[in-house]
């Protein structure tokens, strides 16, 4: 797919489902977080500062190549994956504070990716910086804030239209993201072998770090802890990959964004499995 074409398609996928998230989830559902400022400090601590902090501290002290590096870099200044709230409940969270979760890291992205970006951009060298951090907080805004924005007004103002367009926005949105995921998966999985070895064995570490993050810090709560364990390893691929291509580095770094979305189904699975068998055992 011709890169113009490939940008546009990804800016629609993530308008979509930022548009979902946004006329699904009400900004009350946002501020039950939000009146809870311990829990919302925790969460926040570990998603946006330590999961950052752990993939600086492995870029340190392993020689990986420039690709591999710039998409784990990518993915750790990218928070609050769309299917954030989905994956959690399957994991036994609940609803209320994942959903709320999920919107205050889609909102605050605007802030937090251009910002992480720039640390990463600081600390190595061997990042390319092509687009500014200015360009990318605009673009964040444009893909992310704008459309939650636009979907929390209209279920304040019009919310039985909002009411009546939820499902099928979900719809689109899901079935958009699924054919981004095979995009990915074609033009990346004749790369993927060459994210083989160190960086796999890295991403793993990645992966089951930010796990033990979010699981540590989720309050000592069924509730809240695996929800804030799944949200710090669910990186928003999507916003990933669209920074890759304004920095026209996105057949370099797809390989490394796809390792991660393999290796942190199959260990978040395999985490969500243990964490519903654990909570059937205490009740």
């Amino acid at each position: 797919m011709h890169h113009p074409l490939l940008l546009i398609f990804v800016k629609i996928t993530i308008f979509s489902l930022m548009l979902a998230i946004g006329s699904n989830l009400c900004f009350e559902e946002m501020l039950s977080l939000w009146r809870k400022p311990a829990l919302l400090f925790r969460a926040l601590l570990a998603v946006v500062v330590l999961v950052p902090l752990v993939v600086i501290l492995l870029l340190k002290l392993f020689n990986l190549p420039p690709e591999v590096m710039t998409g784990l870099a990518l993915l750790a200044a990218s928070p609050g994956a769309p299917l954030t709230t989905k994956r959690a409940q399957k994991a036994g969270g609940r609803f209320c504070y994942s959903a709320s979760l999920q919107l205050t890291l889609a909102i605050l992205a605007v802030c937090v990716t251009p910002v992480t970006l720039g640390i990463f951009f600081t600390l190595f060298q061997h990042l390319a910086e092509k687009v500014t951090i200015l360009e990318v907080a605009r673009q964040v805004i444009m893909v992310q804030f704008l459309p939650i924005s636009i979907g929390l007004l209209l279920q304040k103002f019009v919310p039985q239209f909002a009411g009546n367009i939820a499902q099928p926005l979900n719809f689109i949105a899901d079935c958009l993201f699924f054919l981004l995921v095979v995009l990915a998966c074609i033009l990346g999985i004749p790369l993927f072998f060459k994210v083989w070895g160190l960086p796999i064995v890295l991403i793993t570490i990645m992966v089951i770090a930010s796990l033990a993050i979010g699981h540590s810090l989720g309050d000592n709560n069924h509730d809240t802890r695996p929800i804030l364990a799944i949200a710090c390893i669910a990186r928003n691929v999507g916003l990933a990959l669209f920074i890759a291509i304004l920095n026209n580095v996105q057949q370099k770094v797809i390989p490394t964004l796809i390792a991660y979305v393999i290796v942190g189904a199959v260990i978040g699975g395999f985490y969500s499995i243990w964490n519903q068998r654990k909570f059937r055992e205490t009740t």
